[in-house]
């Protein structure tokens, strides 16, 4: 058995109602909170309320979307001149990265650019991060669970992830109830990035046994709880989706992924939505790693279990489950590649660039430019 490390946040809550803990939670971190919020849960302008009657001093950062480069700055700097103790992040995987970035780079002395990799010099080390608790609003990156935030850099069109074991939450707190309601585009978006980076971290080279446990018992269950609530609004499938949110971020955390997050670092820098390019790209991924993996005489058993779980989750007949996934997000209206900002021009330097990526490094075969330019055709086709 290979040897393997795990890594989480020290403290998880999951349930509903478990929000109504964050209060106390929180107090118990930090005397001067930062709250980093969305804008779409009105919920939390009660919480940051509620914090401050509890005689905690809170200052409040908007996030603006997914995280770039001058955000974290500018985050940064407001953390800094409020002294605060504790970062609290309550929202999508956006905010929550970007309260990760702010936790971990608040105490560094340095631009944030000096501990991302961006080619010119080793990066720098961080301190010692601020207490961080991550609220997530939405079920889909799990980033409540990860060591990582992507941040984008606008000027080179990519998305690069600050990584540290430290950015690792102090707490995570996950009511399934936050995500009721949510809009059909959102649900469908998320949720097929929790199962891509299930079916990833399952098939990463750097799986584990602690990972495939996780993988496999929710894989099955994610499938057929996203399919309920493309019909309607189901609590119980709000709840598998969220439990299988924070599983595919410590799975992540702790194996890796592949050539579906590879791209999504590249086509996500030219402003796709990362859950629509995972669930417009997966079920060509798994059709060309399948292809190569059978040309290299490798072992099918892990495709052929992903198979097996899409098919029965989706209705279809066997050896259909990749071929049903791909009809399941054409039906949903997940968003084209043209309308993820990839032209069919752009496909081969698209994938050079994925080929480099570090989520491309965990892919189950070795994979040329040309098979992620299959990818992106197939993808395309679809």
């Amino acid at each position: 058995m290979a040897d393997f490390a795990l890594t989480a946040p020290d403290r998880t809550i999951f349930g509903r109602g478990c929000r109504d803990q964050t209060v106390a939670e929180v107090g118990a971190l930090g005397a001067r909170v930062l709250v980093v919020r969305g804008r779409s849960v009105a919920w939390v302008s009660e919480l940051e309320t509620a914090l401050a009657t509890a005689g905690i001093a809170v200052e409040s950062l908007l996030s603006q979307g997914e995280p770039s480069l001058p955000e974290v700055r500018q985050g940064v700097e407001t953390a800094r001149n409020f002294g605060a103790d504790c970062i609290l992040a309550v929202g999508g995987g956006a905010v929550i990265d970007l309260g990760k970035a702010i936790s971990g780079l608040c105490p560094s002395d340095g631009d944030p650019a000096d501990f991302l990799e961006l080619g010119n010099a080793r990066p720098r080390h961080l301190s010692d991060p601020l207490p961080f608790v991550a609220l997530p609003t939405t079920a889909g990156t799990g980033a409540e669970a990860t060591r990582n935030a992507v941040i984008g850099v606008p000027d080179r069109q990519m998305k690069i992830s600050l990584r540290d074991p430290r950015l690792l939450p102090d707490l995570a707190i996950v009511d399934p109830a936050l995500t009721d309601g949510a809009p059909s585009a959102l649900t469908m978006a998320t949720g097929l990035d929790a199962i891509t980076q299930l079916i990833e971290s399952y098939l990463c080279i750097r799986a584990n046994p602690v990972t495939d446990a996780l993988c496999s018992a929710t894989i099955p269950d994610a499938m057929r709880a996203l399919c309920r609530l493309a019909k309607a609004e189901d609590p119980a499938a709000r709840d598998t989706m969220a439990r299988a949110s924070h599983l595919s971020g410590l799975a992540l955390a702790n194996s890796g992924l592949g050539v579906v997050h590879g791209l999504a670092s590249v086509i996500g820098g030219r402003g796709g939505a990362h859950g629509a390019i995972c669930g417009r790209l997966l079920a060509a991924a798994l059709t060309v790693n399948a292809q190569k993996a059978r040309q290299l005489d490798m072992s099918m058993q892990r495709f052929e279990a992903v198979e097996r779980w899409l098919a029965e989750a989706l209705g279809a007949n066997p050896g259909q489950g990749i071929v049903a996934l791909q009809a399941f997000v054409t039906a949903q209206r997940v968003p084209t590649l043209a309308q993820l900002h990839v032209p069919e021009a752009d496909f081969y330097a698209v994938a050079e660039q994925a080929l480099t990526a570090s989520s491309t490094k965990g892919n189950p075969v070795p994979l040329s430019a040309q098979d992620i330019t299959d990818i992106l055709a197939q993808a395309a086709r679809g």
